[in-house]
C-alpha cells in the first residue's frame, strides 16, 4: 500500500462525505475498425449498461482506445464520429486507423465531438489542425469522484498508415521506452491535483501494455486496443499485475472487429487503490441493431442497396492471418474474373467483415471491404510474386499472431511449412489447368497481370511491396474492392457459396 494522498475535501452534491470505498464501472471497446452495423448493436449494449444499476452508486464511465473510424472514405469518419457521440463514449484516444485520412480532412469532420480526443505521445505543430482538438490528459469527475484519464497513440502508427505526408507535422514518439518517463509525469502531474485513480486509454499493444504496468507508479487501469487481443476474465501475470509497492494494475483489451465489448467492474480504496475487480467480456451480436442510430447512420452512408445472397458462408477462421480464408478467397476471385486478370491478391488484414448466410447489400459489403483504397490491375514478374509472397509467409509465421498476415490470392496455389517456408506454387489459369513455377528460380521474364488494392500492391510490411508497379499501373479505379463485389455477385445471378477450396496449404515443418 502507498501512503495516503492528500486530496480536496470533495462532497456529493447532497453534502454527504464522499464515501471511503468507490465503485467504479467502465463499458470499453477497441479496434471497431468501422463496423458501423455493430455499432449499432454497442449502442443498444451502452442503453443496457445506462440502465444495469443507479449512477448514484456506481460512477459509471464509458471509453474508445482508438480504432473506432477507419479508412479514408468521409462517410465512414463521420458515422464513426456519430457512434461515440450517440452512445455516449466520455473519451478515444487516437489509432492508427484515425490516421488514415489525412488530419487537415478528418478534423473538420469531428468538429460536434462531444468526447475527448486524447494522445499523449503526439505533439502536432501548432498549425496543424489536430493542435487544437488532441490533450495528453483530462480529469474526469463522476458523482464528486475525480479519475485522471491519459491516452496514447501507437508508436509504430506510421507502419499501418497507407498516406504518410500528413503524419510527419503530428511528431509521434516513435520510441516507446521514451515515452514512459513522460506517461509517469504526467501521472505525476494529475496526483498532485488530488487526482488517485489513473486510468490509460493505450494504442500501444498488449505487450507495450505490460510494460508499463510493470514500470509505472500509481496506474490503476489501462484500457488496451491495436493487437486485438481478447482478454477475458482477470488473471495474474496476463492482465493483471502490481506495482513495485504492491498495487493491482489491471489491462483490458476486447479483440476486434467490435465482435466483443468489456464491462470492467472494479473497487477503489480511499487511497485510490483497487481492492476488488471484475472483467466481462460481452457479445456485441446478441443486441439488436439500434434503429435510431441505424436511421442516423444511413442519413450519412445512403440507403443499401441489396445485391444477392449468400447460400452458404463457411465458418470465419481463427487464424485468419496464417492460413486460407475463405472470404478472402471469395474477393480475390471477383477481383481476378472482373477485372479480367491472371491473378486476384489482398493482404489477410484487409478483410475486416464476413459474409453471412442471407441477404447481402451494398452496406454489408463496405464493411467488408471499409478501408476505402483503390483498386488498380499492374504487371509483376514471377520473381516478384514469388519473392513477395515468400517474405509475407516468413514474417507471419514468425509471431504467435501470424501477423501481419500471408497473401491471399486466386489464380494460384501455393504451400508453406508452419516455421515459415514456401514449399510450392502453381499459377491456375482461368480453364483450372495447373502450371507448376519454380519458387528457388522464378523468372524474371514472364508477367503476371494482378488485381488488388493499392495498398496491397505497395504496402512494404503488410502487402507485396511493389510501389514501383502501382506507379507503372495498367489501370487504376476511384473505388475500393466492395464496388468489385457488388458487380461479382450481380453477374454470378444466383445464390453464393463461400468456402475454402485448398488454394492454400499450410504443411508440418520439413
Amino acid at each position: 500500500m502507498i501512503n495516503s494522498v492528500t486530496t480536496p475535501n470533495i462532497t456529493q452534491k447532497n453534502n454527504i462525505p464522499k464515501p471511503s470505498k468507490v465503485k467504479t464501472s467502465i463499458f470499453y471497446i477497441n479496434d471497431l475498425h468501422g463496423q458501423n452495423i455493430r455499432m449499432e448493436k454497442l449502442i443498444s449494449a451502452a442503453n443496457q449498461f445506462d440502465r444495469f444499476e443507479s449512477s448514484k452508486n456506481v460512477d459509471k464511465m464509458k471509453f474508445a482506445s482508438g480504432d473506432i473510424m477507419l479508412g479514408e472514405d468521409e462517410k465512414h469518419v463521420k458515422v464513426g464520429d456519430k457512434f461515440l457521440n450517440m452512445a455516449g463514449f466520455l473519451a478515444n484516444v487516437l489509432g492508427n486507423h484515425e490516421c488514415d485520412m489525412p488530419t487537415e480532412q478528418i478534423v473538420p469532420l469531428i468538429k460536434d465531438k462531444k468526447y475527448k480526443l486524447l494522445g499523449l505521445n503526439l505533439r502536432p505543430e501548432i498549425n496543424n489542425p489536430m493542435h487544437e482538438i488532441i490533450e495528453k490528459s483530462y480529469i474526469q469527475e463522476i458523482n464528486g469522484n475525480k479519475y485522471g484519464i491519459i491516452g496514447l497513440v501507437p508508436p509504430d502508427l506510421a507502419k499501418h498508415v497507407k498516406l504518410q505526408d500528413h503524419l510527419k507535422p503530428l511528431n509521434i514518439e516513435t520510441d516507446f521506452d521514451k515515452s514512459i518517463p513522460e506517461i509517469q509525469k504526467e501521472i505525476d502531474n494529475l496526483k498532485a491535483k488530488g487526482i488517485n485513480k489513473i486510468i490509460i486509454l493505450s494504442h500501444s499493444g498488449y505487450r507495450q501494455d505490460v510494460k508499463l504496468a510493470k514500470t509505472l507508479n500509481d496506474v490503476d487501469i489501462i484500457l488496451g486496443a491495436h493487437t486485438h487481443t481478447l482478454l477475458e476474465g482477470i488473471e495474474k501475470d496476463k492482465n493483471l499485475f502490481f506495482s513495485k509497492t504492491g498495487e493491482p494494475i489491471v489491462i483490458t483489451q476486447a479483440g476486434r472487429d467490435g465482435k466483443n465489448f468489456g464491462r470492467l467492474d472494479v473497487e477503489f480504496d480511499e487511497d485510490g487503490v483497487i481492492t476488488k475487480v471484475q472483467n466481462n467480456i460481452g457479445n456485441t451480436d446478441i443486441y439488436p441493431r439500434n434503429l435510431i442510430a441505424k436511421n442516423e447512420f444511413e442519413k450519412i452512408l445512403g440507403k443499401p442497396e441489396i445485391v444477392g445472397t449468400i447460400k452458404y458462408a463457411e465458418k470465419y477462421p481463427e487464424d485468419a492471418y496464417g492460413k486460407e480464408n475463405p472470404h478472402c478467397d471469395f474477393i480475390c476471385d471477383a477481383l481476378r474474373n472482373e477485372l479480367n486478370t491472371d491473378l486476384g491478391v489482398m493482404n489477410s488484414a484487409n478483410i475486416r467483415g464476413q459474409f453471412a448466410q442471407g441477404d447481402i447489400d451494398t452496406r454489408d459489403l463496405a464493411l467488408i471491404s471499409p478501408f476505402a483504397n483503390k483498386v488498380v490491375v499492374v504487371k509483376a514478374s514471377e520473381e516478384e510474386i514469388v519473392n513477395a509472397i515468400k517474405g509475407r509467409v516468413a514474417a507471419s509465421m514468425k509471431s504467435n499472431s501470424h501477423r501481419p498476415g500471408i497473401v491471399q490470392v486466386s489464380g494460384l496455389k501455393y504451400t508453406f511449412t508452419k516455421d515459415g517456408n514456401l514449399t510450392s506454387m502453381k499459377f491456375i489459369d482461368k480453364n483450372g489447368a495447373e502450371e507448376a513455377i519454380d519458387i528457388n528460380n522464378p523468372r524474371k521474364d514472364k508477367f503476371y497481370t494482378l488485381a488488388a488494392d493499392d495498398y496491397c500492391v505497395a504496402s512494404k510490411d503488410n502487402g507485396l511491396g511493389l510501389e514501383h508497379r502501382l506507379n507503372e499501373a495498367l489501370q487504376k479505379y476511384d473505388f475500393d474492392k466492395d464496388v468489385i463485389l457488388a458487380r461479382y455477385i450481380k453477374h454470378l445471378n444466383k445464390p453464393v457459396e463461400i468456402k475454402s477450396d485448398g488454394r492454400i496449404t499450410v504443411q508440418e515443418n520439413n
